[in-house]
């Protein structure tokens, strides 16, 4: 297991200071770890994404990174039009991970029924999501095989978001150039116990994010730094090592599972993103070893 930063953790750090990508790939590689993660690019990819990533992609490995995973966002529960885009876009950005050097891309699948589905003659069951997001879901993960990319979910987003709906998905979907990225840390958004979650997906894992919360009863959290989840709970982005997760039960499990790739640090907290990360990632050295 080796462990790698996400564009993610910084993007606070490169907003309040004015920073780049390229300014976050130095900071990553002066962390001492092995890959970089890219959640999504920049407004230079807007453009030219391919040719964006090639460059991104030659300045990590000039500083000794390898390009761990590809996060992009999308929305399949939409009409078969809108779909359709949307399949298109994934593609491209398939694409994009493939420039990156990335042999895994995660990409969104659905928050649930919203605006964006309100035409939609369904019923809102799972099991209708599923027939309408999964053909799509293998379609992308055809097109990604082609070049060398596995393509993933992640536990987020609420509506896809507790253990046993996303080992449906992945079951149903049921194809072999498609796993899980698996987020150890965001299980506490519907308030499931991570631990236990973590046991339940782990062997479907092919790429792991590993973050921390604070947790509060919604009642009690205070005004600032603090979301609340669908449940009774709220939670606040933590240093990995300062919440309450038990992510050394959790890399165990993983471990356990026989997955040996990337361990990307996603931090979210209120803390200054530099001075985090490197926390974290202390905490997190002994513990892969």
């Amino acid at each position: 297991m080796k462990l790698s930063v996400s564009t993610y953790s910084l993007s606070r750090w490169r907003n309040e200071n004015g920073k780049s990508l390229e300014d976050s790939i130095d900071q990553i590689a002066a962390m001492d770890v092995k890959g970089i993660e890219f959640s999504g690019l920049d407004e230079k990819a807007l453009k030219n994404p391919v040719k964006r990533a090639k460059q991104l992609r030659a300045r990590s490995e000039k500083r000794g990174l390898k390009v761990a995973n590809y996060c992009v966002g999308a929305e399949l529960l939409v009409p078969q039009s809108e779909q359709r885009k949307v399949i298109e876009q994934l593609k491209g950005e398939v694409d994009v991970a493939s420039a990156l050097g990335a042999r895994t891309m995660r990409h969104d699948v659905t928050r649930g029924f919203g605006e964006q589905s309100k035409s939609l003659r369904i019923a809102k069951t799972f099991e209708e999501v599923l027939k309408h997001v999964v053909p799509a879901i293998r379609e992308v993960a055809d097109y990604a095989k082609t070049k060398g990319v596995r393509t993933s979910l992640e536990n987020h987003g609420f509506y896809m978001q507790e253990s046993k709906r996303v080992e449906k998905l992945i079951k149903t979907v049921n194809h072999p150039n498609y796993g899980l990225t698996i987020d150890m840390g965001n299980f506490l958004c519907v308030n499931e116990e991570p631990v236990g979650a973590v046991k339940r997906l782990a062997k479907y894992a092919q790429m792991a994010h590993v973050k921390d919360f604070h947790v509060r009863k919604k009642a009690t959290k205070p005004p600032t730094g603090w979301f609340d989840t669908p449940t009774e709970i709220a939670l606040r982005g933590a240093i990995c090592g300062h919440g309450e997760i038990d992510i050394p039960a959790e890399i165990k499990l993983l471990k356990r599972a026989g997955y040996d790739g990337f361990l990307s640090l996603e931090f979210e907290g209120i803390e200054e993103p530099l001075t985090a990360v490197r926390s974290g990632l202390d905490y997190l050295r002994p513990l892969i070893e």
